[in-house]
């Protein structure tokens, strides 16, 4: 996972911690009982817009906001390509048997293809609200179970 974060915006230093829980590559596999991880993560989100990526065959990219409010679980899910996540407002989140952590506005991520992220519950009284780009395999789920 390679974190990023624009200068000067937030000098607290829990960012690689708050997105580390969030990508969750080192997360247990087991989550609580739940939506599958494509009708799960799809409920909260709004595509902005999918195109067709220019020079490369059978791959698109999606762009959408993604909104997971106190209290749901975003479940450990793939992505079919490659994810990256700018973080539009502060939350707090937590990985089963861990302790809660915050994710900071201005905060950004990327998942690489078929590596298991997510597998955490939104806490406190702020949902999270995330940018995302996927480039992506057309015609597979944008979300899917990790293997």
């Amino acid at each position: 996972m390679n974190l990023a974060r624009r200068p000067a915006r937030h000098p607290v230093a829990s960012l690689a911690a708050g997105l580390l829980a969030l990508a969750a590559a080192a997360a247990p596999a087991a989550e609580p009982a739940g939506p599958s991880a494509s009708a799960a993560a799809s409920a909260g989100r709004i595509e902005l817009q999918r195109v067709d990526l220019s020079g490369a065959p059978g791959m698109e990219v999606v762009t959408s906001i993604v909104e997971v409010r106190p209290g749901e679980l975003m479940p450990r899910h793939i992505h079919h390509g490659v994810e990256t996540m700018y973080v539009l407002r502060d939350a707090t989140i937590q990985m089963p048997g861990q302790a809660p952590r915050r994710l900071l506005e201005g905060s950004a991520a990327v998942n690489l293809r078929d590596v298991p992220h997510g597998g955490f519950t939104v806490v406190g009284d702020t949902a999270l609200k995330l940018l995302t780009t996927h480039v992506v395999d057309k015609g597979k789920p944008l979300y899917d179970e990790p293997r």
